[in-house]
């Protein structure tokens, strides 16, 4: 339970949460359990958007349920995000698989995220969609911590560590 004096979660707050994401059908893809908490600077897009929705408003010591519907999540699968390009385009010695991460550049020259979705002979398909696109996000989350960000915090957009800044 809250205490009466608790702050409430809203823009500008850092924000330290436990959380188990889950799939539609119960499987966990994600959790904080038995790590640490994850903390985050509310209102600054470091979580998706529904979580931030989500969360906004609760306090400290509280445990919530939020669905991400995909829209306020990692969106839509997006089909025009499949391409398939030659193995040669990456080096010989990597051992490609699917579900690898790695960096890309999209067609204005910004860096953005690729996954590799398949690997067919001598062709690797490649998905600029975040794997948990087209799904709602389903998080069980109980609020560890919420407190004031520093300005330093604040002006860059994100939290430092307990020992000042890590980036």
């Amino acid at each position: 339970m809250a205490s009466p004096h608790a702050t409430a979660i809203a823009d500008g707050m850092v924000v330290s949460i436990h959380y188990t994401l889950t799939d539609d059908d119960g499987t966990v893809i994600d959790s904080s359990s038995g790590g640490e908490p994850l903390e985050y600077l509310h209102g600054h897009g470091n979580v998706v958007p529904g979580l931030e929705r989500g969360l906004k408003g609760h306090n400290e010591g509280e445990s919530l349920k939020v669905d991400v519907a995909p829209s306020e999540g990692y969106g839509e699968h997006d089909p025009r995000g499949l391409t398939r390009v030659p193995r040669d385009s990456f080096p010989d010695d990597m051992d490609l698989q699917p579900g690898m991460q790695f960096s890309g550049e999209d067609d204005q020259g910004e860096e953005q995220a690729i996954w590799i979705a398949a690997v067919e002979g001598d062709q690797i398909v490649i998905d600029r969609n975040h794997p948990l696109a087209g799904q709602t996000l389903h998080f069980e989350v109980t609020i560890q911590r919420v407190r004031n960000a520093t300005k330093e915090e604040l002006s860059h957009g994100h939290v430092h560590g307990a020992h000042g800044h890590h980036h």
